[in-house]
This record gives C-alpha cells, sequence and structure tokens, in this order.
C-alpha cells in the first residue's frame, strides 16, 4: 500500500479520497507550521463558502471556484462584488496545493499567502484591510467557538493569519489524478485511452512540444511547471506602446508612472511582480489537469474551446517582442490537432468525470 504522512492521511479522510485518486500526483508537502487536522479543514471549507467574507455580502472564493467546474467558474473574467469584472480568467484550485506561485503572475508564494489576496481586492471581494476579515469572523460566535477549537487559542485572537491557515487546509484537499491518462501511464493500463488520445499523448510529448511547459515526469505529471511564459496572449493590448514603456523604464522612469490602463497594466504579467524587462507579458504555465472542465482558457479567457487553444499553438501564438522560444509554428494536421485534442480531455479526473 502507498504510503503517506499525516497529513495526506487526514485530509483523505476528511475528503472521502482513496489512495487510487492520487494516482499521477507526486507526494504532498504539509508546512510544518500549519498541519492537516480534520477540524481545520471543515473551518476552511466554512471559510471558503461564506458570501458574508465580502464588501456587500455577495462574493465567496467559492463563487469563482465551483466544485462542478473542477474549481473554475465558466467565465471569461472573474466577476466579484458590484458585478465588476477583473482582468484574468479565474484559474483551477484544484492541485494548487502542488504549485510553488499562486495566482497567474506569481505574487503568493504559498496557499496561506495567496488566500487573503482576493479578500483585499476591490474587484474581487472589496474588503479593505485584514481587519475587515476578522472583524466578520468575529461576528460570528460559532466562528469563534471553532477558531478556539482548531487553533488552541483565546476567543479574542483570531487574527487574518489564521483564517488564511484554515483556508490554505482546505484547498489542500482539492486534489485529484486518477485520469484515464494516469491509469494509462502511471498505472500501466493500456486499455485506458483510447488508440486517439495515446496518439495525442504521444503528439503532446514530442512534434507539439507542449510538455516543455506542462510536464510529464517517470512517476507524476502536475501537467504544469512552475514557470511563466510570454505567449503573446492579450499583448495586442499594449503593443503599440510597449516600445516606448521599455524605454522609459531603461531610462530609469518608474513602470508606474507610464499611461497604461489598468486593463493594459494586467498584461505586464510577472513582470508587475519582478520588474524585469525580459518578464513583460509572462504568465504562469496552467495545469492541464480536468482541462476540459475549465473553459475558458488562457489568462484573460480568450478563447472559448479546447480546439481553439490547440490551433493557437499551433500557428505559434502571437508575434511580439518578448515571445518564448518555447513557442513557435506546429504544421499540425487536422488528424493530429483532433488527438491532441482527444488527448486533453483524457485529462480528466474520475472524480470530476462522474
Amino acid at each position: 500500500m502507498k504510503s503517506f504522512n499525516l497529513g495526506v492521511l487526514l485530509f483523505i479522510y476528511a475528503t472521502g479520497l482513496w489512495a487510487n485518486d492520487l494516482l499521477g500526483l507526486p507526494v504532498l508537502s504539509i508546512p510544518s507550521n500549519n498541519p492537516q487536522t480534520v477540524e481545520k479543514i471543515a473551518l476552511g471549507e466554512r471559510l471558503f463558502n461564506d458570501i458574508r467574507l465580502s464588501q456587500d455580502g455577495t462574493i465567496s472564493c467559492a463563487s469563482c471556484h465551483h466544485k462542478d467546474k473542477a474549481f473554475t467558474d465558466g467565465q471569461r473574467v472573474a466577476l466579484g462584488v458590484k458585478q465588476q469584472a477583473g482582468h484574468r480568467n479565474a484559474p483551477t484550485v484544484v492541485n494548487s496545493a502542488f504549485y510553488q506561485r499562486l495566482f497567474v503572475d506569481g505574487r503568493a508564494a504559498s496557499l496561506e499567502e495567496q488566500a487573503l489576496g482576493p479578500f483585499l481586492s476591490p474587484v474581487e471581494h472589496g474588503l479593505k484591510n485584514t481587519q475587515d476579515i476578522v472583524n466578520i469572523v468575529n461576528n460570528d460566535s460559532s466562528y469563534k467557538t471553532q477558531f478556539v477549537q482548531v487553533f488552541n487559542i483565546d476567543e479574542g485572537k483570531i487574527t487574518a493569519e489564521l483564517i488564511a491557515q484554515a483556508i490554505a487546509s482546505f484547498e489542500r484537499t482539492l486534489i485529484a489524478g486518477n485520469s484515464a491518462f494516469d491509469r494509462y501511464l502511471f498505472g500501466r493500463d493500456r486499455s485506458a485511452m483510447t488508440q486517439s488520445e495515446a496518439r495525442g499523448m504521444r503528439l503532446f510529448r514530442r512534434k507539439g512540444n507542449c510538455s516543455n511547459c506542462h510536464e510529464i515526469g517517470g512517476v507524476n505529471a502536475l501537467l504544469m511547471d512552475n514557470r511563466f511564459y510570454n505567449l503573446g496572449v492579450g499583448f495586442e493590448r499594449i503593443n503599440s506602446e510597449i516600445a516606448e514603456f521599455v524605454a522609459a523604464v531603461r531610462a530609469g522612469d518608474s513602470p508606474d508612472d507610464f499611461d497604461f490602463t489598468e486593463a493594459q497594466r494586467a498584461e505586464l504579467g510577472r513582470f508587475n511582480i519582478t520588474r524585469v524587462i525580459a518578464d513583460i507579458g509572462k504568465f504562469k504555465t496552467p495545469t492541464l489537469r480536468n482541462i476540459a472542465l475549465t473553459a475558458p482558457y488562457l489568462h484573460d479567457g480568450s478563447l472559448q474551446t479546447l480546439e481553439e487553444v490547440v490551433e493557437y499553438y499551433d500557428q505559434g501564438g502571437e508575434k511580439n517582442p518578448f515571445l518564448d522560444s518555447a513557442i513557435f509554428p506546429l504544421h499540425l494536421t487536422d488528424q493530429e490537432k483532433q488527438d491532441l485534442v482527444a488527448f486533453l480531455k483524457a485529462l480528466t479526473s474520475e472524480q470530476y468525470a462522474q
């Protein structure tokens, strides 16, 4: 029997997962300063689904992360308080426990750090500061009782950090492997995929160059690499001004002083975090697990179908001065495109395929 550490056993117990549901995934690492407990997971799930944790009492974490859509929302971009639209497509939370960086620009280094970000976004939950979050929780006596029991603290000692730890603990239970692909490759069940899906997997790893970023290892596959790439997606929003912007930054001007709109600034991607010119337009590689359920696609939700995504890559992305060298025309045949799409659909975990 596969061995697990205590934290993994606890989330398996709490969520009803079995060992085969983890097929194809690496060992889960649990932070030593935030161990999993069944009670903490339950508290985190309650917080994740609580619409009171928003400015107008309409938005919860679950508003953008629906279980029936593999914890995405089906929207082009996320919608927050007062139906405000953001600039980014809501990524899946499933398997985010394995990520080294969170958010598509990588601005958070852990689930605990990520958990508070949406609460403080004026477009998403719209709360002004972390004390607003704490106050909402403190106004519910049952929350106070849970926090005292889970964290062994006095009733008046609830902090935003503890709230984030609880939410992160719940999110670490949102794990899914055991797709047809996993059973075929890692389970050695050659009947698990169709001939078209198997051809698509070979294309994915070779001619399609997909596994350069959506990695498949020898014993597991997150189907992402925790790195950042410029694919040209959305670059047309800043392309006409990018030369002037780069010249200004190189001359020592602050990037924040350039006359970009918020929508344009969002397309700078990883650059907004690192301030490294080479990072302009780079976004984090998304996982492809359960990709058939998480349309629309790309960081701006601009493509509606997997067929469109394959076509975009086949054309070599959108040309721009920072296009990654890993993106180039693939010259796929119609049959190869169909096989690639078939393979992508074989990445749906059994728990979401039902």
